[in-house]
């Protein structure tokens, strides 16, 4: 398993698990079958409305004795509905409840968007529209978010904390203010969607970088937010080179991923492919291969709130320029 090494000699290993659409009556037993194949990172989220499925596949791996919970990275997110301050904290003990864990190894803010607090008890997750009309943007200053997830980690909830779908002015601005400075940025990536810019920066800031929807289109299409024109995987570069390695394109494009420096964190529901994306170890892209991947870049978008918000429940949600 490769990683990304934190200057406090910790590691994010990779790749990692998504567990966004994973089905529930699938999770306890893919998170089982997941640890038992040797992944370490599990990607979680509130929003995702699965995370006490996911602990009850954690218990039953550690019970199982297939490793230690300290081996484990488990990362979840802040939901919209709890930016406001007083929520944070209530929202990151209900994660760790639902996960049946002590602690979090990371702890992201999901988006950008600040939305109306919604009781646990009311709904939750919430979602986008709380099970009526689509609520509209709150004014919450992403920074007194984020002064809240800092104690955080002061009381021992969390490790660590980081960002999600935000660009690098935003990262640069969360960076000036930062006590506690991000220690990983999550956003979309992949062949159709590189952000070489904000790749860089973040290495340069020595803020790793998790790689979500790294298939691209696949995770989309049964959304009906992709087309089937614009699958990466059934694209003839990455046929080609996945050819010449005796792999398949989904193999190739975890590979890119993680010799460019990102941890991707593919989703499956399918025992074969949670090997098959975990097998990427023994070979190694070319400088040239990895080139003509990245050549393919569209600046495509998959998951853009502006987009999908406007279509699902007529709000705009524009947080990329």
């Amino acid at each position: 398993m490769s990683a990304h090494l934190f200057p406090d000699g910790s590691a994010l290993p990779s790749p990692g698990l998504g567990t966004w659409k994973i089905p529930e009556e699938l999770t306890p037993q893919i998170v089982h079958q997941a640890i038992e194949t040797g992944y370490r990172h599990l990607d979680c989220a509130a929003d995702y409305g699965n995370e006490r499925l996911v602990g009850n596949g954690i218990a039953s791996a550690l019970n199982a004795g297939l490793c230690a919970r300290e081996d484990l990275w488990v990362t979840s997110k802040l939901w919209n509905t709890y930016h406001e301050p007083q929520h944070v904290r209530a929202a990151c003990e209900k994660t760790l409840s639902d996960l049946g864990i002590g602690q979090l190894d990371l702890y992201l803010i999901h988006f950008p968007i600040a939305l109306e607090f919604v009781p646990f008890d009311k709904m939750y997750p919430p979602g986008w529209t709380a099970g009526g009309e689509a609520m509209s943007p709150i004014p919450v200053p992403y920074s007194d978010t984020w002064r809240a997830m800092e104690e955080l980690v002061d009381a021992g909830l969390t490790k660590r904390i980081g960002v999600s779908n935000i660009g690098t002015a935003m990262l640069r601005e969360v960076l000036s203010y930062a006590r506690i400075k991000p220690a990983v940025l999550q956003v979309e990536m992949h062949p159709y969607l590189c952000q070489e810019n904000l790749l860089r920066f973040c290495q340069e800031q020595d803020v790793a970088v998790t790689a979500f929807s790294p298939f691209g289109a696949d995770s989309y299409l049964p959304l009906g937010m992709a087309e089937a024109s614009e699958r990466i995987l059934a694209h003839p570069v990455l046929e080609r080179i996945a050819a010449a390695h005796g792999k398949s394109t989904a193999q190739v494009a975890l590979r890119w991923a993680m010799q460019r420096g990102t941890i991707p964190i593919p989703k499956t529901q399918s025992p074969d492919h949670l090997r098959e994306n975990f097998d990427i170890f023994e070979f190694v892209l070319t400088p040239e291969e990895l080139t003509a991947i990245s050549d393919l870049d569209q600046h495509k978008r998959f998951n853009d709130p502006a987009v999908f918000g406007e279509k699902a429940f007529n709000t705009f949600f524009p947080i990329f320029d």
